[in-house]
């Protein structure tokens, strides 16, 4: 018996999905094992339809392989609420929710979307070992059943392509311009917020490096007639979900480490503003750890 359409359409959503997880990258360009999994899933699915019983302990092997560690998904090709386990950072008793900025963010989405899901502070130690094994144990990482997806950006997509309501994507060239008034913002933080001694020269151009993408985002909001950074600001995004938390960790982090070098409130009334309402915001408070695990976390970093 040949192979129908829809394996042929299962092959291409999997090399599609591969594709989107390494953010685009060509076929050519995937890793090796990205590579032997498309091949695996293709014999297997053939095995399957061609001579199910003659090769059934063939299948079960390439399995074990392509399901990297995870059950069997048992609904069809979209996915259905529940079963989602969130593996984040822990804090520093090993067991509460840790100090991630990006894990928030997933958090932030998954609240927006009001979809129910277990979170699982974790260690180095305490791992599941399949994440460990398949994934490099990457975290955040989202469990849904047989599925895992890391990488917050990646994460936060999959939520708002397969549960839609409320949708989080603006159009693109809307959620472009944002992007690029936001774009370096983090990275920029956290040079200034791991740089020891405070206030030597060095110092000072990190500073200078953050009050000047501080700017770029007060420009971009200064011409928002709404709260919210795309579009007109009308409506709260994935972009807003994805800053919120990265500000939160710039206000603690100057307050605790820098002495308030950057006056934002003064400097930068616009950001100010919208942290006021982006920290206002349910999915924000309900899913925020305490200021002193944003502490101990930038602690470890100045310290390394």
């Amino acid at each position: 018996q040949r192979p129908t359409k829809l394996w042929f359409r299962r092959i291409h959503q999997k090399m599609a999905n591969k594709m989107r997880r390494n953010r685009g990258i060509t076929l050519p360009c995937l890793s090796l094992f990205a590579i032997l999994s498309l091949l695996l899933d293709a014999a297997s699915s053939f095995m399957t339809i061609s001579q199910p019983n003659a090769f059934s302990r063939s299948t079960h092997s390439l399995q074990m392989v392509r399901n990297r560690g995870l059950e069997i998904r048992e609904e069809g090709a979209t996915p259905l609420p529940g079963g989602m386990t969130l593996y984040i950072k822990a804090g520093p008793d090993g067991k509460s929710v840790g100090d991630c900025p990006f894990a928030h963010y997933v958090r932030i989405v998954l609240h927006e979307k009001g979809l129910e899901y277990d979170v699982r502070p974790s260690t180095q130690d305490t791992k599941p070992q399949w994440l460990i094994d398949y994934y490099e144990g990457s975290m955040p990482a989202l469990r849904h059943r047989k599925e895992c997806y890391t990488e917050s950006d990646v994460i936060a997509q999959y939520l708002d392509f397969f549960f839609q309501e409320p949708p989080l994507s603006g159009k693109k060239k809307l959620m472009a311009a944002t992007q690029e008034a936001i774009d370096g913002f983090f990275p920029a933080v956290a040079k200034y917020l791991k740089h020891t001694p405070d206030g030597d020269d060095d110092d000072a151009a990190l500073k200078q490096n953050l009050e000047g993408v501080l700017g770029r985002i007060e420009q971009h909001l200064s011409e928002k007639s709404g709260p919210f950074l795309v579009g007109d600001g009308a409506e709260f995004t994935l972009a807003d979900a994805s800053l919120a938390p990265k500000l939160f960790h710039m206000e603690v982090g100057l307050q605790k480490f820098k002495d308030n070098a950057i006056n934002v409130s003064e400097q930068f009334p616009a950001v100010q503003e919208y942290m006021t309402a982006i920290f206002d915001r349910p999915s924000f408070k309900e899913t925020l750890y305490p200021e002193e695990t944003v502490v101990w976390g930038w602690s470890n970093a100045r310290e390394n």
